[in-house]
């Protein structure tokens, strides 16, 4: 073993890898982009919406340089996967990593809760992954060695572990699926130089959070440090600490870990 092989700047980076994060063009898959562009890697941002994903990518590729290239799809359906992973293979031949982030959630009271509600939720938070992923998998195999696997990184939630404070009856089992389904999947892809996990974050400032909270999407006009006093980390996530966990899960420092879900929560699962 060379000492330059434990250097930071080895174990840590993801310098010239390809990478996709669905869901990129706001919130937590925003966080993560922009974590994989500050440190070189070349990143394929998707969102439903094409506006707000094209200007996402633009300024991300402004603010850190590098190639951030925008792919509107919808992955709540297998149209939508299967034009965003044709974007992909037009493009790459091979693929690094995966971020599975794209997600939707709904909320309503037990006996009021629409069938649209369970069905728009599973389909874009387990179908959606599954399918993505599965669509990909010649670019990840592609991309993949012994020495350093293609990583498929899905992002689950707290409320997959824990039961949610909110009546969002179909977004907790969701999660739940993602992190069971992480499981299996990893159990077949890591015999193909493919690493699979999941990241549960718990409270991060989103548009998403911000309308559970009652704020309707107004991200700037939350008031988060109330939230973060509820957490016991005694304030919520940054882009830092999801940024951080990603591109750890898939530098070399990450590569046997195979399969696991981790929660980044500030401690609310320990303390729950």
């Amino acid at each position: 073993m060379e000492t330059s092989d434990l250097a930071l700047d080895t174990l840590f980076s993801v310098r010239g890898k390809v990478v996709l994060v669905t869901g990129g063009s706001r919130g937590i898959g925003e966080m993560i982009a922009a974590g994989f562009l500050a440190n070189g890697a070349k990143v394929y941002i998707s969102s439903r919406k094409q506006a707000a994903c094209d200007a996402t990518a633009e300024r991300l590729a402004e603010q850190y340089g590098g190639e951030c290239i925008s792919i509107p799809a919808d992955l709540s359906n297998v149209e939508g996967v299967q034009h965003l992973a044709a974007s992909i293979a037009e493009r790459e031949t091979r693929l690094h990593v995966l971020v599975n982030n794209a997600g939707a959630s709904w909320g309503a009271p037990l006996g009021e809760f629409p069938e649209i509600g369970w069905d728009k939720v599973m389909d874009t938070n387990v179908k959606g992954v599954f399918f993505l992923t599965q669509a990909l998998l010649a670019q990840l195999e592609a991309a993949g060695s012994a020495d350093d696997p293609a990583r498929v990184i899905n992002i689950g939630s707290i409320d997959g572990i824990r039961t949610s404070i909110w009546e969002t009856y179909s977004y907790g089992p969701s999660k739940a699926a993602v992190h069971f389904l992480t499981r299996h999947m990893a159990s077949v892809m890591v015999k193909r130089n493919i690493t699979v996990n999941a990241i549960a974050p718990g409270p991060y400032p989103s548009w998403m959070l911000s309308t559970g909270l009652g704020t309707g999407g107004d991200v700037e006009g939350t008031d988060w440090d109330a939230l973060g006093r509820t957490v016991p980390r005694g304030r919520i996530g940054t882009p830092e600490d999801i940024a951080g966990l990603t591109i750890f899960l898939c530098s070399r420092a990450g590569a046997f870990i195979a399969g696991q879900t981790i929660a980044s929560d500030g401690g609310i699962v320990a303390a729950s």
